[in-house]
């Protein structure tokens, strides 16, 4: 997979997403970038960009993910193997359901997924350096490059998702204290059951991680 770094650009994913369009890149492929200045979080946020913080997105196509990987679980497929990573170079980062990195309380970044053909595009979102009022930043010094390089290099071991669930599933615990949007409805995690493709059973209701 290669690696296109940028010094500056609006968003990663829109620049991914042109650039593929335009065919100036092909899959796989992971773009990032030293200042992303209009980042896309979930539910159409804004993702705030400081310089130095972790901006990348990456394509790939269906063809080349597990077999048993739904659609539905991709975002927290991705976000597990990143938050693994950091987990073995020393960080305390946890994974809250299903896409938002977490130190202790506090959110220091996210992942989102979409499908576009038969491409998955992942844009990752990090505060590596600084962060937001009421936000976390990294517990380890690593800059955005070196961890991208080495995200990548996991990332193409594509384990699969069974793998993946059955060391998420005992880290959901901690997203129970938390709530989640579905639309305009909010949940509340504590009342929610973890199914094994990803989802939730939650109030009857099942919910799915991807986006």
């Amino acid at each position: 997979m290669e690696i296109f770094w940028l010094s500056e650009v609006d968003s990663t994913q829109a620049y991914l997403l042109d650039a593929l369009k335009n065919k100036e890149l092909s899959v796989p492929v992971c773009v990032g970038a030293t200042l992303q200045t209009h980042g896309r979080g979930s539910r159409g946020n804004n993702w705030i960009g400081e310089q130095g913080n972790l901006f990348i997105s990456i394509a790939i196509h269906r063809s080349q993910l597990p077999d048993d990987l739904k659609l539905e679980s991709s975002s927290i497929y991705f976000a597990f193997i990143l938050k693994e990573l950091l987990t073995k170079l020393g960080s305390q980062v946890w994974l809250k359901w299903p896409n938002d990195f977490y130190l202790d309380q506090e959110k220091m970044g996210g992942v989102i997924t979409n499908l576009v053909g038969d491409c998955l595009v992942c844009g990752i979102g990090m505060n590596l350096f600084t962060a937001p009022l009421d936000f976390a930043k990294m517990d380890i010094e690593i800059s955005a490059q070196e961890l991208t390089n080495s995200y990548v290099t996991e990332l193409k071991k594509f384990p699969s998702w069974k793998q993946i669930f059955s060391k998420y599933k005992l880290e959901f615990n901690r997203s129970k204290s938390f709530t989640t949007h579905m639309d305009e409805t909010i949940f509340r995690l504590e009342d929610a059951i973890l199914l094994e493709d990803g989802s939730l059973e939650c109030n009857g209701q099942r919910i799915f991680s991807l986006r």
